[in-house]
């Protein structure tokens, strides 16, 4: 190649860097779901990436819900309820998926997956139901990917009260918490949350989850 050649393609690359490299498909789907928050209708968009995330998406709501919220701080705690919403519902989605398939799945892991079988399954599923708010609230406010812990609720039929006031508590929280942030320090803490919001949420749980395994063993 000639240098003039060269010397274009590196001028290219440097004023376009996706000439250079492609983004990959997450972000992109990032990318996209960051640009819903100037739609017009984006409320509504903000419910639907809520309901698909905690189902089958795989963009965290807070992505869409911070960017709203930062264009207009008053309105944070409606979007923190609109996104709690959304979420709920679609981890009862995410619950119906996983009852509704498991069913037609089940013989094929078993026979297929070295070491799982119908035993090892139903010590799972019991061990789930048993600790249901503990698992689901864990799922929930960490960044643990809550549609995974959704549909395996549904395929182990975990108690659905159980299951849907854990995900009503441990969503509203994580959302509320976001929401109260930005209306009262602005766009600035941004920074702060994507840095270390998701490791506070980790601490806070384990400490909450001690707390609850000792207060048991008190009673």
């Amino acid at each position: 190649m000639s240098e003039s050649h060269q010397s274009k393609r590196d001028s290219d690359s440097n004023i376009n860097p996706g000439i250079a490299k492609k983004p990959n498909v997450l972000r992109r789907l990032y990318d996209w779901t960051l640009k819903l928050a100037e739609h017009p209708r984006a409320i509504w968009a903000l419910f639907l990436v809520a309901v698909a995330e905690a189902s089958f998406f795989p963009i965290p709501t807070d992505v869409l819900l911070l960017a709203m919220a930062m264009a207009m701080p008053s309105r944070a705690m409606w979007y923190a309820f609109v996104s709690t919403f959304g979420s709920v519902l679609g981890a009862i989605a995410g619950y119906l998926m996983g009852w509704g398939l498991w069913g037609k799945l089940d013989t094929f892991f078993y026979e297929h997956v070295p070491g799982f079988t119908a035993e090892k399954y139903a010590d799972m599923a019991q061990r789930f139901a048993d600790n249901t708010f503990a698992t689901i609230f864990t799922a929930g406010f960490t960044p643990i990917p809550f549609k995974v812990f959704t549909i395996a609720a549904g395929a182990a039929a975990v108690p659905i009260l159980a299951f849907i006031l854990g995900s009503v508590i441990s969503r509203g929280l994580r959302y509320g918490i976001l929401a109260a942030l930005m209306m009262w320090f602005g766009p600035p803490i941004k920074q702060w949350i994507d840095q270390y919001f998701n490791k506070i949420t980790i601490v806070v749980t384990v400490l909450l989850l001690v707390g609850f395994y000792f207060w048991q063993r008190a009673h």
